[in-house]
C-alpha cells in the first residue's frame, strides 16, 4: 500500500512539472500564424478595397459628427425673426402631396417649404426661382457663427460631456459671494396675519 502511494505522487509530481516548461519560443508561434482579410461575397479583395475607399470619400463630405438638422441648408433664428419683422419671411407651413401638385401644375417646386423639399432656404437650389435676400446675421451665420451655437452640452453652451477623459477637469463657475453673505432662510420672511386682521 505505501509502495503504491509512492508511485501517486510521482505521477502526480511528473505531471505538475510540465506546467513549469518554458513554453516554445514566441518566433515559433507567430511564424505559423496567419492572417485573414474579411471581403463579403461578390468583391474581390481588389473591389473591396476599391469601395472602402469611395464610402470613405462619402463620409468626409458628409460631416457626420455635425450637430443639427441633414437634407436641408437652414438660417440662424435670428435671422428668421429679423426676415419675418421685415415681411421678407413667412412662417412654412407643410405642402400635403406637393410632387403630385407640382407634376399637374397646380403648385412650383419653390413653394414647398426648402425643409420639405430637401433644398436651401434662400431658393438657391432651385433653378430660375426668386432668391431670399441675405441678411447680416445670414452672413455671419454662414461664415462660422452656427458653431457657436451648437453644443451638446446638458447646459446648452459650452462643450459636451468629457467621454473620454482627455480634458482637463473644469467645473461650473461659482458667482462671488460678499465676505459677510448669510443665505436666506424660511424665518427671515415677514409673518402673514390671518386676512390681514390680526
Amino acid at each position: 500500500m505505501r509502495s503504491s502511494v509512492i508511485y501517486c505522487m510521482m505521477a502526480l509530481l511528473a505531471v505538475t512539472t510540465e506546467a513549469f516548461v518554458a513554453p516554445s519560443s514566441p518566433s515559433s508561434r507567430l511564424a505559423s500564424t496567419q492572417v485573414y482579410q474579411y471581403v463579403p461575397d461578390g468583391f474581390t479583395a481588389a473591389s473591396w478595397k476599391k469601395y472602402q475607399e469611395e464610402e470613405k470619400k462619402k463620409k468626409a463630405t458628409k460631416n457626420l459628427g455635425g450637430l443639427g438638422p441633414r437634407g436641408f441648408k437652414s438660417r440662424s433664428f435670428q435671422s428668421f425673426h429679423e426676415a419675418l419683422e421685415r415681411g421678407e419671411a413667412e412662417h412654412l407651413l407643410p405642402v400635403l402631396n406637393a410632387r403630385q401638385r407640382i407634376q399637374k401644375g397646380e403648385i412650383r417646386p419653390e413653394d414647398v417649404p426648402y425643409m420639405q423639399r430637401g433644398g436651401s432656404w434662400d431658393n438657391s437650389d432651385i433653378r430660375g426661382a426668386k432668391k431670399s435676400r441675405w441678411l447680416k446675421s445670414d452672413k455671419d451665420y454662414a461664415s462660422g457663427g452656427f458653431k457657436k451655437e451648437q453644443s451638446v452640452s446638458i447646459f446648452g453652451v459650452g462643450e459636451g460631456l468629457d467621454w473620454t477623459g482627455t480634458r482637463g477637469r473644469s467645473g461650473p463657475v461659482a458667482p462671488k459671494m460678499p465676505k459677510n453673505y448669510k443665505p436666506p432662510t424660511v424665518n427671515d420672511e415677514p409673518k402673514k396675519k390671518f386676512f390681514g386682521l390680526f
